[in-house]
């Protein structure tokens, strides 16, 4: 494993696998998973325990065009406010349904803009949270915020409500690049962001930077990758730009032949890691990068790092509630999503049933299989002692699934009877060796490049 010839030759150039933030993954959730089914499962969750809660908010003033989320854009404020309406009726529902004395150990707040919230919805729709259940002591309120639709006004409720983390999107701050890929947003303007953030008290920041970008050369990420150093993240996530334009129609404005090659991405993506390292951070997964003192890094020397939705967390919470059109909620029992379209999930709220579409109820092979790929995500190995005291699998199974896997690596990945590990040089195939461990078709999902 010492040259990207070795990589190539492993398919890693042409792969296209899922990024595995769930188990299975979303293409294949059916609609057995009903409104009943969500809600005995809220009605199963303990009293008294910690969850998290998912607010999803489809709204952008503007739709860049790299952008493959599920969000629509508006003009003005009504169908906004329209929308909040429908967030605080569904919050009645979940307060109704969920068992007593229920905190919440993380909120967060996505899109989308959750800016794009005029200050009266936010307070309101803050309210109608805290009303089901109080952040519990330590617990992180995080938004995600775009430096184009920020003000005092907004931080200000935003930091009363106990907003303790902020979120920012960066992409990358090249003029040419942003001009292509329909995202407009100065350093100047990020920057006076995060001055403002900081002055309203909250002081955990994270950022989004991608690479994979049109036009975007080693030259230029690196301009990019140190003028957010500069800004002093305390997380940052370099993810690879996902060009699905047959499923995000906006992302054909984006010219294909202006893309980087896979080798070209890789190449890129090292770039922007050695900054990142050489900066001190610590190196989380696939895909994150974190100081020392934040709780991913803690999370991670602790062998507690989880991965969900939203990425790479330190989230133990064994739920995550989720609110919005097309969220997805995961409980011990499955998954659940919401109805994807805004109407037909406010149609069904204003019928008072939640709008639930379709999930996946867990097997015991599913939860096998998904505890060994988020291991595999998050600390680069599986453990045969945690996976034969948490599972019920015979050893002689479980070290046949892990030498299939391991010969569909040859010389390349660690098995032992301590498990399987993948190397420092490997770990560009990650959810190549995740893939090897997935018993679902994968070939009609049109997933993103390994790479």
């Amino acid at each position: 494993m010492e040259t990207k010839t070795q990589l190539a030759k492993l398919g890693l150039f042409d792969a296209k696998v899922p990024r595995y933030t769930s188990y299975p993954t979303s293409p294949h959730f059916k609609n057995d998973v009903t409104p009943d089914t969500y809600a005995s499962w809220i009605r199963a969750i303990p009293v008294g325990s910690q969850v998290s809660l998912y607010v999803h908010v489809p709204f952008c003033r503007r739709l860049c065009w790299f952008c493959a989320c599920r969000t629509q854009g508006t003009a003005s404020a009504s169908p906004v406010a329209a929308y909040v309406e429908t967030l605080k009726t569904e919050l009645k529902l979940l307060k109704a349904t969920l068992p007593q004395n229920v905190t919440l150990s993380r909120l967060h707040w996505g899109g989308g803009t959750p800016t794009l919230l005029e200050p009266g919805m936010m307070e309101d729709l803050a309210g109608a949270i805290f009303d089901v259940a109080p952040m519990a002591p330590g617990g992180e309120f995080s938004v995600e915020i775009d430096p184009n639709e920020i003000d005092d006004t907004r931080l200000s409720v935003l930091s009363a409500a106990g907003m303790n983390r902020a979120s920012i999107g960066v992409q990358d701050f090249d003029d040419d690049i942003q001009k292509t890929i329909g995202r407009i947003q100065s350093f100047d303007i990020t920057r006076d962001a995060v001055v403002a953030i900081r002055a309203h008290g909250v002081q955990s920041l994270n950022a989004d930077i991608l690479f994979g970008l049109p036009h975007q050369t080693q030259a230029r990420i690196t301009e990019s990758v140190q003028k957010l150093l500069s800004l002093s993240p305390d997380r940052v996530a370099l993810y690879g730009y996902a060009h699905v334009p047959w499923m995000a129609k906006r992302q054909q404005m984006i010219p294909s032949d202006a893309l980087p090659t896979p080798q070209e991405r890789l190449a890129l993506f090292e770039t922007a890691r050695k900054l990142f390292l050489w900066d001190n951070y610590d190196e989380i997964g696939i895909d994150h990068f974190a100081t020392k003192e934040d709780g991913l890094s803690i999370a991670l020397k602790s062998g507690k790092l989880r991965r969900n939705f939203q990425g790479y967390t330190d989230d133990t919470a064994h739920v995550l509630l989720a609110v919005g059109a097309s969220s997805i909620a995961r409980f011990p029992q499955g998954y659940a999503q919401n109805a994807p379209a805004t109407s037909a999930h406010t149609g069904a709220i204003r019928d008072g049933r939640f709008s639930t579409s379709r999930g996946h109820i867990f097997s015991n092979e599913d939860r096998l299989r998904g505890r060994m790929i988020e291991a595999l995500m998050c600390d680069f190995r599986i453990d045969t002692a945690e996976m034969l005291d948490r599972f019920d699998i015979k050893p002689n199974v479980l070290n046949a699934l892990l030498s299939n896997v391991a010969a569909q690596f040859p010389d390349v990945l660690t098995l032992n009877q301590d498990g399987l590990y993948v190397p420092l040089e490997a770990r560009p195939l990650t959810r190549m060796v995740a893939r090897a461990l997935d018993a679902y078709d994968l070939s009609k999902a049109g997933h993103s490049s390994a790479i």
